[in-house]
């Protein structure tokens, strides 16, 4: 105790009072994720519950890194660090594009087996987000991952996805749930200017380009092909 006493002198701060606000920063990224479906959390956010009381510019690192190593030894969540270059210009063809990073932000991802993660964590009532989810991030994935405004929506629309539909029975506004994983980082929304006035694209951002979700896509699409192989080699 002492030691570690010792240890937070430099940030003039006491044990209890580091404590404190490890646990106030837990409990945010927690309400956070559950209020905002599972959005982002930006690191500047939890930078300002550590800096409305405290001015050492080392303390939120050392708080947000323990509350990282508490949330995945207590809660059994990974605190992952989403950080994405993007060009700053959307201009097509510009060969001055300049290279701008996204703030860094935070999303919890679960560390249970799959099998005990659908077993008693799994909300049946989001399973039809789930599925859209997976249904658009797998469309962009074989589009090479982007795909035009007007080809996604052509290829939903096929499945009875329309972008006027505000009142879906199980998805409720369909232009809104796609927005969702523009917020979420499962998508990343670019408006491009061309020859032909501007074109908005959707790529894979982040979280659809992360491993254990995109082996998922690529398995899942991998038994659909084989399926359509089988069906056709049958007739």
């Amino acid at each position: 105790m002492s030691n570690a006493a010792e240890d937070l002198s430099q940030f003039d701060v006491s044990v209890e009072e580091k404590d404190k606000l490890v646990a106030e920063v837990i409990r945010y990224v927690l309400f956070k994720t559950h209020q905002n479906a599972g959005c982002p959390i930006k690191r500047e956010e939890l930078t300002q519950i550590v800096t409305k009381n405290y001015r050492n510019r080392f303390l939120p690192s050392l708080i947000i890194n323990e509350a990282i190593q508490k949330l995945s030894s207590i809660f059994g969540y990974e605190m992952r660090e989403l950080q994405r270059s993007r060009p700053s210009s959307t201009t097509l063809g510009r060969s001055s594009q300049h290279i701008v990073a996204d703030p860094k932000s935070y999303v919890l991802i679960s560390q249970l087996p799959a099998d005990v993660y659908r077993k008693y964590v799994d909300d049946v009532n989001t399973a039809h987000t789930t599925g859209f989810t997976f249904v658009v991030v797998g469309i962009v994935h074989l589009a090479g991952g982007k795909v035009s405004e007007e080809n996604l929506w052509h290829h939903l629309r096929r499945m009875g996805l329309v972008e006027t539909d505000e009142n879906h029975p199980v998805l409720g506004n369909i232009k809104q749930a796609l927005e969702a994983l523009v917020q979420q980082r499962y998508l990343q929304k670019d408006k491009v200017s061309g020859p032909e006035g501007n074109t908005t694209f959707y790529e894979l951002a982040e979280r659809a380009l992360d491993g254990p979700v995109s082996e998922k896509i690529k398995e899942h699409i991998s038994q659909i092909v084989n399926k359509d192989v089988t069906y056709v080699d049958a007739d």
